[in-house]
């Protein structure tokens, strides 16, 4: 696929619609875009190659760009395979070319190639810059944003950043569908983890006069760039977006699932804005890790199995924690029939978590929803609401 970004930035990235699973765990539905971009000016500028998924399109991309021109410059943001993946063979394709890239960036090419391009590499440095013709490019580390070798680029003549992997999206670029969905998945699942880091490339952003926005994957932004600056910033600082409870659960035979319509109602009833419900065993655990993030008040409710979690429940858990889940209001529901164990490990793996209040009202359910669980739901959904 070719279009012009600007008068002189051309897209050469490819869709793929093929890919089932992106990194083998996040679902796709839409595919993914592997974005690559080339600057023509005096010297000819690639920004970054694709996965090795597109390496034939990709070649064709540039042929259709440039002809037999030579590329003078190839800028490496980020070396995880779908943006590396054909380095090797563009550089033995021109062999005149330079590979500009990060410090950390060079010292990790080995691992990926069996050709030594270290004769061929530009070593680019905080702020450095390097004139084209009429475009100058300067550089930015942004390590751990979110591998340790990330670098972004800004074109000073049209205003362009080349975001690397931030701002991206999942879906491919004829996907006509909400930006702020898939990018919120997309973030809290891949990027989540470094909050810190996205805050500090937030502040060297914010010194420079940004006109566009080309990440590694999904659309050019343009217009409205405060919208998805700001989502990034309420996203990285670990806020909540927005007002809203989600529950969170799993059900063996249906009676946890009876509780939690309940619980619902109840809460609903009691004036809560928004209640979202997720069976962990049977929805697409990154949506549900999204909405975790996206809303202020989580409640878990679970059976006990094999005298502790539930296999999903203690995998969203853990997911939670290791992407830095913060700054929430929580509430537990455990079952079991006989040795109701669930709180307890909950409890354990949030208290390895950061700013969490979790409430006091506790319930446990006896297999069957009780008249007195009802009376605790009651109590629970006014202490979560308030």
């Amino acid at each position: 696929m070719n279009f012009n970004v600007t008068e002189n930035i051309e897209y050469i990235g490819v869709n793929d619609k093929t890919i089932d699973l992106f990194e083998s765990q996040y679902i796709v539905p839409n595919g993914i875009s592997y974005n690559s971009y080339i600057i023509k000016d005096e010297k000819i500028v690639i920004m970054d190659t694709v996965d090795k998924r597109a390496t034939n399109e990709w070649f064709e991309n540039i042929k259709k760009s440039i002809g037999d021109k030579q590329v003078d410059y190839l800028v490496v943001s980020h070396l995880e395979p779908d943006h590396s993946a054909n380095i090797e063979l563009l550089a033995k394709q021109y062999p005149n070319m330079k590979i500009i890239l990060s410090k950390k960036a060079s010292e990790m090419m080995s691992q990926f190639f069996d050709m030594d391009l270290s004769n061929r590499s530009i070593i680019a440095s905080e702020a450095d810059t390097i004139d084209i013709g009429e475009h100058k490019l300067q550089f930015f580390m942004a390590p751990m944003v979110h591998w340790p070798e990330v670098m972004v680029t800004y074109e000073q003549t049209q205003k362009v950043l080349f975001s690397a992997d931030g701002f991206g999206k999942f879906g491919t670029l004829d996907t006509d569908e909400d930006w702020d969905c898939e990018a919120r998945r997309y973030y809290f699942n891949i990027v989540g983890k470094y909050g810190m880091q996205v805050q500090l490339l937030l502040k060297k952003a914010s010194t420079l006069d940004i006109k566009t926005i080309c990440p590694l994957h999904g659309p050019i932004l343009k217009e409205n760039l405060s919208h998805y600056i700001n989502k990034y910033d309420i996203w990285s600082s670990y806020k909540p977006e927005d007002e809203g409870i989600l529950i969170a659960y799993n059900s063996i035979h249906g009676n946890t699932r009876y509780a939690v319509e309940n619980l619902k109602e109840i809460l609903i009833n009691l004036g809560a804005k928004k209640v979202i419900t997720s069976d962990l065993a049977r929805e697409d655990m990154a949506e549900v890790i999204e909405d975790a993030f996206r809303y202020n008040k989580l409640i878990i409710a679970t059976p006990t199995y094999d005298a502790g979690l539930f296999p999903t429940t203690e995998k969203f858990l853990r997911h939670l924690k290791h992407k830095n889940y913060q700054n929430r209001k929580i509430a537990l529901i455990e079952n079991g029939s006989w040795a109701p164990m669930a709180t307890k490990y909950m409890q354990e793996i949030i208290d390895g978590m950061k700013d969490i209040e979790v409430c006091k009202t506790k319930i446990t359910i006896k297999t069957r929803l009780s008249d007195e669980n009802i009376d605790q739901m009651k109590q629970l959904a006014k202490e979560i609401i308030n």
